[in-house]
């Protein structure tokens, strides 16, 4: 495998790609995206330059992998474009890998923001040693209806413009609420917000640092089933794994038992530590009440928690992470190097 790198820093006034490697909201939702790009360029400085795949029929975009590759490819190559942002997650992003070039993606490193199932990208990438940005997606962080978090705001900026992200703090407050994305008038509105009971630490009692990698929990059950694109064994011994739940909401059991199977194959114990994103306990089909929510949360933990004190008991585990299909969210990079203190419960991304 090759060496890492991180692609270079966006700098303000810069050109950036907006694509769609995964899917598209409705057509419905237009003022959403448009609310997206309004931020880019206002809130961050930011030029967005539109790709033909960010404006596309999700319907269209499902048949036609081959071009939600093309537009990734022509974006990395473009010499006046500082980074790639995808708009939104989807369901079937892992058939537009056959036709992504990993040597052209090597020679022309940008900085990729995207989230979810945008995790297939982020994975592949981390196959060519580039480091991404899991999180900032045009739909989700940009596009957060009434105000931007001021913590997404500074995380996106550094996430953005500095060479690495730093300390990276607890949010205060959070929301799994989703957005109403058949109102217009919705983005003038906030939606429900709660307070942040801060991370949960369990395992391990002495600093770990590695090279970040994961995402998407569900794309990592697809990745590891087809097995055609997940990296050789000994590439994750010592990383750090990186997984937070979607808002399908998935039984916890169903979780505990995908990571057994992967600690049965001998993966889990590859990883010198593990970061979990807050889980999303609600969706726009799923109205959980807020004792739900909170007991959800509480019997993933449990169950992820019992599978690594079987196959990584040594590990440093932190739930509750800001990453994610919660908000505010800090974008992690993935293939970059995090460290994490159980000691004075910190956690830096180098």
């Amino acid at each position: 495998m090759a060496a890492f790198l991180t692609p270079p820093p966006v700098e303000r006034g810069d050109r950036v790609a907006v694509v769609a490697p995964a899917s598209n909201a409705p057509a419905s939702a237009r003022f959403v995206y448009e609310l997206g790009l309004e931020r880019m360029s206002g809130t961050f400085d930011l030029e967005p330059i539109e790709y033909p795949t960010a404006t596309a029929d999700p319907e269209w975009l499902a048949d036609n992998p081959e071009a939600r590759a093309e537009d990734v490819m022509d974006a990395f190559r473009d010499p006046d474009v500082s980074a790639v942002i995808a708009n939104i997650g989807g369901h079937d992003q892992i058939t537009i890998l056959p036709y992504l070039d990993g040597d052209v993606l090597r020679e022309h490193p940008t900085r990729f923001y995207g989230y979810s199932d945008n995790t297939n990208l982020a994975l592949f990438l981390w196959n060519q040693g580039i480091v991404s940005y899991y999180g900032g997606s045009t739909l989700l962080e940009y596009a957060m209806d009434g105000e931007l978090f001021d913590y997404t705001e500074e995380y996106l900026q550094r996430a953005l413009f500095e060479k690495s992200i730093g300390e990276w703090e607890e949010a205060d407050e959070f929301t799994d609420e989703a957005g109403d994305w058949e109102d217009p008038e919705s983005i003038e509105t906030t939606r429900e917000i709660e307070r942040s009971d801060g991370r949960t630490w369990r395992g391990g009692d002495e600093t770990v640092s590695g090279r970040i990698w994961g995402g998407c929990y569900e794309v990592l059950v697809e990745q590891f089933l087809a097995d055609r694109y997940v990296p050789d064994p000994d590439a994750l011994n010592g990383a750090v794994l990186a997984l937070e739940t979607s808002e399908m909401i998935p039984d916890p059991a169903v979780v505990g038992a995908n990571l057994r199977a992967l600690g049965e194959r001998g993966l889990l114990e590859r990883f010198d530590g593990v970061l979990v994103g807050r889980a999303a306990a609600r969706s726009h089909t799923e109205k959980h009440p807020r004792e739900w929510r909170v007991e959800y949360r509480e019997r993933q933990r449990d169950a992820i928690t019992d599978v690594l004190e079987t196959y990584n008991p040594d590990a440093p585990v932190v739930f509750d992470c800001e990453f994610g299909h919660t908000y505010p969210t800090c974008p992690v990079p993935i293939g970059g190097r995090v460290e994490i203190d159980p000691t004075d419960e910190s956690i830096r991304l180098l």
